[in-house]
């Protein structure tokens, strides 16, 4: 098989996203069941009559955190 030159680090991006897409996706499956994103204490919660207003605040920076530290280790 003939490597081209240049196109080695696109493969290593394109493997680790799909890694991590594969862990997202499973964490979006069976995560549910085993941790309760999304309806976390710090999360705001509004209902009023007919209207519904849901801005998950602790859980967008838990995840932001998760997700600087895997970029942190794939910068390496």
């Amino acid at each position: 098989m003939s490597k081209v030159p240049g196109l080695d680090p696109f493969g290593k991006i394109l493997m680790g996203l799909g890694g991590l897409l594969f862990i997202l996706g499973a964490l979006l499956t069976f995560g549910g069941r085993l941790f309760r994103f999304g309806r976390l204490p710090g999360d705001i919660l509004v209902q009023r009559g007919n209207f519904t207003f849901y801005f998950p605040i602790l859980t967008c920076l838990i995840l932001s955190i998760i997700l600087s530290l895997i970029m942190r280790v794939f910068r390496r």
